[in-house]
Formats: structure tokens, C-alpha cells, sequence
């Protein structure tokens, strides 16, 4: 048999019932490809059989104890064949209960590449699929980037299976659905779409239903891509899905109405929909005190504000409008400035692109080698420029401070959306002055205010909240106690509001 390939990249063509065609069209298949186990056998005088499996994602052992060496041991009494032959192996012989039934080359060959075992038999326009995955993966460690100091402490790994369980085993209700996938047109990831059944809106899972089957693209090899093909504003910075690594978020938000993308080999999974003031919760908000968990809340909103725009006020009233400091402050400042030689912004973006290259140089370092350079570059760099009259001191702070602020957002996607738009603020502050650094900041309210996560405005409460009546789940800005938060939010299904009754 010639290998066919569909317009659709899928392999033409179903198991005929011949042995050697079957099993020689196989052999063709997967020829050069050393990870590939064949293991033609006889059960009986009047059938031959091959296992197919791949090496390294297959529990081996599990196919020879419970497939092969019963089926060797097996004493036919009697000569059978085609379908009677698959359904007497299915029942009586082979000793695992996950299985089924594949015919068309395509599936067979996906399911191969899976981690599963094939079992053909010799007259049977049938195989037998085996589920024998065992993926090499890590086993369940701590979140690298959503750290707590109360609170759970395990996080998702790049096994989908794993996480799934992990989201289970946090709500333990039957309608919690989870509805399996696969994308990508060569890569076959898997994917699961989490809901719950009852509380999510069903032409928001509709939608993502559709998405999903929808996405062409040769390899899916993390959330972040699926992401990216999913999203309905490809061209906004801000993120509209809310990435996680933490199970408790993951099983909140599904507590919520929201769903979850949970993607093979990708170490955490996907909530939507998003709005802006779910990247400023962090996972230990609800395990401490809301009054804490409100000022923590607080310092993260106003540290986002630092972030993005402080660096280009400075510019802004450092070169254009120093009337607008107090004469003590300005007199410091061109103390500061006394002998240096390039204009404020240069200064200030010379600073911030210092920043950013130890950033990056401490990322893609080893652990604590990453740490060691961005301490010591940041320190002697920064030194060493103001020795040499390169910058102030001022600039220095400034820099230092925007720095710690952006990282204080605790979704590492949406800071990163600060530390780019940042340079937006200063390059305008620097020709317009203030007057262009407050119609950036208009353009930006302007963009975030029409943006929508699949039909949620983003900005909520801030838009349309009233409207929706959202001010009752009491959890944006700052967190209330949990006794005050009786209701769920707006983007769960109807009549399904009601998290905690009134006086219980």
C-alpha cells in the first residue's frame, strides 16, 4: 500500500483484514524511525499478531505482562477469526480494561504516537488500541512565579494528566467536565477544556469550542501559542487570558463560571474570561487576612502606576516643565545634574535599556549565577556611570524604583506589559512633554476601555460595572470578607450567582 497524504496533512486509508499489507504498510510508515518497537508474534497456529508501540512513552512492561504474555498463553480450542477473533481477545484474554477499537490509519497512527500500543491481528479490519502511556515528566514541584507564604504550595507540570488530577482533587464534583482534545496539525497536543458544567455560560463554551477546532497551526507546543491563536485582539499588549501555575487559581476560577485550557507540555494552564484586576490577585489574597490582602491589593494598583509612568513624568517635568517642582527639590536636581552631558531622556533611556539587558542576561543564566549578575552588574554599572558624569543619581532612583515596582505585579505576563509600555511614556514625554504624556496615558484608558475578553469588558467594574450590577462579588480593588461576598461574578451563567447564602 503507497502512503497517501489527504489536503489535510491526514494519512489516507483503513486497516484492510491482510496481515502482511497492513502490517508492511505500517513498516513503510514509520521506516528510519529508531524509537519505533515492532514486535510481530504468533498467537496461534492460525493468527499472527504485531504489538507497536514507542520507545520511551510506553510502559513497556505493562504490554508484555498484560497483553502479550497472555495472549501467548492463551490455548485456542478452536479456529476464530475476524470480529469474533477481536471481541474474545477483548473479553477474555488480554488482562487491562483500557482499550479500544481503531480502523482508519490516521487514528492508529496518532494514537501510536501518543504513548499507546497497537495490537493488529491477523483478519481483523480492526486493531486493538491500548492506553500504555508513560511520558517521562517531573514530578510535582513549587510555582516559580506565583510564590506564597500561606497557601498551597504544589504547581502544574508539563504533564496534562497530572494537571488535571490536580485541579480534580481540588473540587470533587461530578459536574466538573473535562472535554479532550487534540491540536495542531503535525504536534497533535493534547488539550482539555475544564468547566463546570453548571455555573459556566454555554455560548461562551460553544465559542471556545469552536476556537479550538478551529486552530490550524503545524505544532502547539505551550499554552502560550494557544494563547496567542485564541485571543480576539491580536495587536493589544495586555493578556486576555489570565496565565497561571497555581491549581487553586486554576479551580477558583472555574468556581467562578470561567474555564480552563489546560495544554500537554505546557507547565501551568489558561483562564478565561480575563479582566485587568485579576492579574493583581495574588494566591495567598484569600488565604490571609482581607485586610491585609486589601493593602497588599492597593500597593500593587498603585505600583502598576509607577511602573508604566514614572520614568516619563520625570522626563517630562525634568526638561520641559521644571516649574512645576518646588524650588528646593529643582535646586537638588540640577545639583545632581551638574556636569552631565546628554539630555534627560537620553539619560533615562540609557538607564531603563541597562536594566532591561540584566534582566534578560539574569533569566537565561544559571540559577544563581542569573541572580549574582543582576546585583553586581546593577551595582557597578550603575556606579560606574555616575562616576563618569554618564548620568544623576536622580535618574539612578528613578530607574531603581520603576524596577521594583513592575515587579510587584504578581502575573508576570501583564508586569512585562508595563516594562514595554514604559518606553511609549518616556519616548513622548520627551518630545511633547507633559501634555504628550497625559494623551498617552488617555490612549492607553482609551484602548484598555474598548478591549474585551470573549464579550467581558476588560476594564470591569471600571466599565459597565454598574451597569451589570458587578459591585456585589466584592473582590476588585480590595478584597471584603468572605462573609460580604454572597455572589459570584457577572460572566457566570444565569440564576447560578449565589456562592454563599445570607447569615450562613
Amino acid at each position: 500500500m503507497k502512503i497517501v497524504y489527504g489536503r489535510d496533512q491526514k494519512i489516507k486509508g483503513s486497516l484492510t483484514g491482510d496481515f502482511d499489507k497492513d502490517y508492511a504498510f505500517l513498516e513503510a510508515v514509520f521506516e528510519r524511525s529508531g524509537d519505533i518497537v515492532k514486535n510481530p508474534f504468533c498467537i496461534a497456529d492460525f493468527c499472527r499478531a504485531a504489538a507497536i508501540y514507542v520507545d520511551g512513552m510506553t510502559d513497556a512492561d505493562m504490554v508484555e505482562d498484560f497483553v502479550i504474555r497472555p495472549l501467548l498463553k492463551q490455548k485456542w480450542e478452536e479456529k476464530i477469526s475476524g470480529r469474533e477473533l477481536l471481541s474474545y481477545i477483548e473479553n477474555h484474554v488480554m488482562e487491562t480494561v483500557d482499550w479500544k477499537e481503531d480502523e482508519t490509519f490516521e487514528d492508529i497512527l496518532t494514537d501510536i504516537l501518543s504513548g499507546n500500543t497497537l495490537l493488529l491481528l491477523e483478519g481483523c479490519k480492526k486493531a486493538i488500541i491500548l492506553s500504555t502511556k508513560k511520558y517521562p515528566s517531573r514530578g510535582v514541584g513549587e510555582t516559580q512565579q506565583e510564590m506564597v507564604i500561606r497557601g498551597p504550595k504544589d504547581s502544574f507540570t508539563e504533564n496534562m494528566r497530572i494537571n488535571t488530577a490536580l485541579i480534580r482533587r481540588r473540587i470533587r464534583d461530578p459536574r466538573l467536565k473535562m472535554e479532550h482534545t487534540m491540536t495542531g496539525e503535525r504536534s497533535k497536543t493534547d488539550l482539555a477544556i475544564i468547566y463546570m458544567e453548571d455555573l459556566v455560560r454555554p455560548e461562551l463554551l460553544e465559542k471556545i469550542r469552536e476556537k479550538v477546532k478551529n486552530i490550524s497551526f503545524d505544532g502547539i507546543f505551550d499554552g502560550g501559542m494557544v494563547e496567542q491563536l485564541l485571543e480576539e485582539n491580536a495587536w493589544s499588549p495586555f493578556p486576555q487570558f489570565q496565565h497561571t501555575e497555581r491549581p487553586d487559581k486554576a479551580a477558583s476560577g472555574l468556581l467562578e463560571g470561567r474555564i480552563v485550557l489546560a495544554v500537554d507540555n505546557s507547565p501551568g494552564v489558561l483562564i478565561l474570561p480575563a479582566t485587568y484586576h485579576m492579574f493583581f490577585q495574588a494566591g495567598d489574597d484569600y488565604y490571609t487576612r482581607f485586610e491585609v490582602a486589601s493593602f497588599a491589593r492597593v500597593l500593587r494598583f498603585a505600583a502598576s502606576l509607577f511602573a508604566i509612568g514614572f520614568p516619563g513624568l520625570y522626563v517630562a517635568i525634568a526638561a520641559f516643565h521644571t516649574e512645576m517642582l518646588p524650588a528646593s527639590f529643582l535646586l537638588s536636581v540640577a545639583v545632581a545634574r551638574t556636569g552631565i552631558v546628554i539630555p534627560v531622556a537620553l539619560e533615562v533611556l540609557l538607564m531603563e535599556f541597562q536594566f532591561e539587558l540584566l534582566k534578560e542576561a539574569g533569566i537565561h543564566l544559571p540559577g544563581q549565577l542569573g541572580g549574582t549578575i543582576g546585583i553586581v552588574g546593577g551595582l557597578i554599572v550603575g556606579q560606574a556611570a555616575v562616576e563618569a558624569g554618564i548620568v544623576s543619581t536622580i535618574v539612578v532612583i528613578v530607574v531603581s524604583f520603576t524596577a521594583i515596582a513592575s515587579f510587584i505585579v504578581p502575573n508576570e505576563s501583564f508586569g512585562s506589559v508595563f516594562r514595554l509600555l514604559k518606553f511609549l511614556f518616556i519616548f513622548t514625554a520627551a518630545i511633547w512633554g507633559i501634555y504628550g504624556f497625559l494623551l498617552t496615558f488617555v490612549a492607553l484608558l482609551f484602548h484598555l476601555s474598548q478591549l474585551e475578553s470573549f464579550g467581558v469588558p476588560y476594564m470591569l467594574p471600571s466599565v459597565c460595572g454598574e451597569n451589570l450590577n458587578y459591585d456585589e462579588k466584592k473582590d476588585d480593588y480590595v478584597r471584603y470578607p468572605f462573609a460580604y461576598m454572597l455572589k459570584r461574578p457577572v460572566f457566570t451563567r444565569e440564576g447560578r450567582r449565589i456562592r454563599k447564602k445570607e447569615g450562613r
